[in-house]
């Protein structure tokens, strides 16, 4: 094959399993799913084209429904082994068009040409659809074509069908219609609903520091009157002059004088009498506990949230130690619609997802991705930067997907993802979302 055919392929999102080597290229059915990584393994270890075809051939021959087996080289021949129905291999010269059915030998069909300019291989029905570029890695697909298809989609966040439609000029007329505005007036007629004139705000209440000032001075006379039970007894009905004899008596109970031994270092622990020049004086007193009518204090704050409230909502999922906003990235994403997303922050993948759990300064990433037959999920995966035993690697986590989310890593046996479980990504690992869509995740 000539060398400007050797690099990209491009293929179609199918059910049959693609692994692309440097040199070998290797399709298997959905059925052969758990002999994928095995053979993935040697195909991007850089096996020969033989040792692939051995590892192909361990279990027998009779077991294996399909395959097809791909070998090129700058400047050398192609070298093409196919098997089973619906498989068809078209190799293109200069000189001829050599087409081959995998249904046409007991075994298996083999050939060998000189000078392909193109090759295309299509396995079970072509539903048509676009074509994404790779140049390594394990897809699912239904086509697959070197050089790449003429056209490769450049993966609209949207599902392009939707699109395709406003090419039409005569919908650009609808608008000079008067019927939507007849319509419209009765939304107009709701919209006085959704923003109901805010009620005059009621005067706050006074301060509760405030409301009482004036009362404590009345207030002490009563209380201070109450306790001396003794003087009550003395002077009789007179309860005025017992409170003009309260000033004799000790003024409010000050802090602890040891509190004030131990604060300051002088060298003579003997305190003074206060206000003689004592440590009264030398050292403050620490504020008092906020009497009654103090201007500074309404005795309801609260520093910091009692042992018993709940704090706020914290994002992302719950259980789980939270990704730093944004980070240097760990990984790099790459979709098979054609998007690639750098994992440097919380990242959420699917048909229309949402950001309900987190706050606005921590907004995550959110990517859209086509689902054609709505088995992708609004909010599928989140894929962020690990904390913990997993920092300096990202991490993916279902989101309680409906039809589930299948992981394959390199050397593993394929994986489905429980809910809401983060694990560890390995590059090169393989995230199937489903809906013949793909995420290859490699090194940043």
């Amino acid at each position: 094959m000539n060398d400007a055919t050797i690099g990209t392929w491009s293929y179609r999102a199918g059910d049959w399993f693609a692994v692309f080597g440097s040199g070998t290229t290797l399709l298997l059915p959905e059925s052969e799913r758990e002999r994928v990584i095995d053979l993935w393994a040697q195909v991007d270890g850089g096996a020969a084209f033989t040792q692939v075809l051995d590892g192909l051939l361990t279990s027998g021959l009779s077991s294996l429904p399909g395959f097809v087996l791909v070998e090129t080289s700058e400047g050398g021949p192609t070298r093409v082994l196919l098997r089973g129905e619906g498989v068809r291999a078209t190799l293109t010269t200069d000189a001829e068009t050599v087409d081959l059915d995998g249904a046409a030998a007991t075994t298996w069909v083999e050939r060998t040409v000189d000078g392909v300019t193109a090759l295309s291989v299509i396995v079970g029905d072509d539903a048509g659809g676009p074509d994404f570029a790779i140049d390594g890695g394990l897809v699912r697909v239904s086509r697959i074509d070197l050089p790449p298809a003429g056209q490769l989609a450049p993966a609209p966040a949207e599902a392009p069908p939707v699109e395709a439609p406003p090419a039409e000029a005569p919908p650009a007329e609808a608008p000079a219609v008067e019927v939507p505005p007849a319509e419209t007036g009765p939304i107009q007629a709701e919209d006085p609903l959704g923003p109901p004139p805010a009620a005059p705000p009621e005067p706050p209440p006074a301060p509760a520091h405030m409301a009482p000032w004036p009362e404590p001075e009345g207030e002490p006379e009563d209380q201070q009157g109450a306790p001396p039970e003794t003087p009550a007894a003395d002077a009789g009905p007179d309860a005025e002059p017992n409170t003009a004899d309260m000033p004799l008596s000790p003024p409010p109970p000050p802090p602890t004088p040891p509190s004030f031994d131990d604060v300051p270092p002088p060298p003579a622990p003997e305190p003074g009498p206060w206000g003689d020049g004592g440590f009264a004086e030398t050292a403050p007193p620490p504020p008092p506990p906020a009497p009654a009518g103090d201007s500074d204090h309404d005795g309801h704050t609260q520093i910091g949230v009692s042992p018993g409230a709940e704090g706020p909502e914290q994002p992302g999922i719950p259980g789980q130690p939270m990704a730093p906003a944004v980070t240097r990235p760990v990984a790099k994403l790459i979709i098979s619609s054609g998007e690639t997303v750098d994992v440097d922050r919380v990242v959420l993948i699917g048909r229309a997802p949402e950001a309900r759990r987190f706050s606005s300064t921590d907004q995550p990433k959110l990517v859209t991705v086509p689902s054609p037959m709505h088995e992708i999920s609004s909010t599928h995966i989140e894929v962020r930067p690990g904390s913990g035993a997993d920092h300096g690697s990202a991490v993916v986590t279902d989101m309680g997907s409906t039809n589930g989310t299948v992981l394959v890593q390199p050397g593993l046996p394929p994986e489905d993802l429980k809910p809401g479980i983060a694990v560890q990504l390995i590059p090169g690992a393989i995230i199937n979302l489903g809906d013949g869509l793909t995420i290859q995740v490699a090194r940043p």
